[in-house]
């Protein structure tokens, strides 16, 4: 199912069945939304704010998040490898309780897989 231009705040998508789930987000803006334990590989979230976001113990294996604010989004014990973040903005992702390996990452944005750490990048 694909959404486009949608304002879907607090959805509880973590209460979809799950069976042959296929999802894609085009300029949406999906706030305080739940995706807790989804299985999503290669979801494509382009161009959506993602504020608060629940993607706790999701499967998100080579998701794209093109042009996505995920401002607030709390990842934990996510699959996130191959996940694209190139061009995402304003998330945090601590790589010790997540599995991001083969993630993309833009140089830029490498704060957001440190901040845990409280150490200061110049």
């Amino acid at each position: 199912m694909t959404f486009k231009e949608c304002k879907l705040l607090g959805i509880r998508f973590d209460e979809c069945k799950s069976f042959l789930l296929s999802l894609s987000f085009h300029s949406c803006t999906l706030n305080l939304s739940s995706f807790y334990g989804l299985p999503l590989k290669q979801t494509s979230f382009i161009a959506c704010q993602l504020h608060e976001v629940e993607f706790v113990e999701a499967d998100l294996t080579e998701a794209v998040f093109h042009e996505c604010d995920l401002a607030g989004a709390t990842f934990e014990q996510t699959k996130l490898s191959g996940a694209d973040f190139r061009t995402a903005r304003h998330y945090l992702i601590n790589p010790t309780n997540n599995q991001i390996r083969k993630a993309k990452f833009a140089f830029d944005g490498v704060g957001g897989l440190l901040a845990q750490f409280d150490i200061e990048l110049t």
